[in-house]
């Protein structure tokens, strides 16, 4: 098993990261239904929810850094990120119409696959399509593929030119 950067096995530093992406998208959410700012969110988030039960909603632990970078930069850069998205749906199908979960989803995957190079953009799109699938067992999840594959070829096209490995 190979070791990342910071000494840890890359799978359970891949667990901790798709915990943080779960956590990112229940704390988008939390913000946008509760009209919580970013700094609450994020305190709150890591006190008392991630890697935690909570009622019957267990948190994955996460890796801390990655959920700070992932949450703030969401926020910091929602114009670009909202806007590539709208780009990205179907015509007739603005963001603000898509339900709450989904549009979490599609602003945190929007969000890494813009400014989070190092990871690849087909891992991005697995992950959050797996994120998905914890909330949902429908035609979410299609399209969760669907709009986070078209992103990926606009924010990363030299990525889809070269053969997949």
């Amino acid at each position: 098993m190979s070791r990342s950067e910071t000494g840890r096995p890359e799978s359970n530093r891949a667990e901790m990261r798709r915990g943080a992406r779960l956590s990112v998208v229940q704390a988008l959410y939390e913000m946008e239904i509760g009209g919580r700012g970013v700094v609450e969110a994020m305190a709150e988030f890591e006190a008392f929810w991630i890697g935690k039960q909570v009622e019957d909603i267990e948190l994955p632990k996460a890796e801390i850094a990655f959920f700070r970078d992932l949450l703030g930069g969401v926020v910091r850069e929602q114009r670009l990120v909202d806007r590539s998205v709208d780009e990205a749906l179907a015509s007739g199908w603005p963001l603000k119409r898509i339900e709450a979960v989904v549009r979490a989803i599609f602003r945190a995957g929007a969000y890494e696959l813009a400014f989070r190079k190092d990871v690849p953009a087909r891992a991005v799109i697995s992950e959050y399509v797996a994120v998905a699938r914890a909330f949902y067992e429908g035609e979410e999840i299609g399209m969760v593929n669907a709009v986070l594959d078209k992103l990926a070829r606009e924010f990363r096209s030299d990525e889809f030119d070269a053969p997949a490995a």
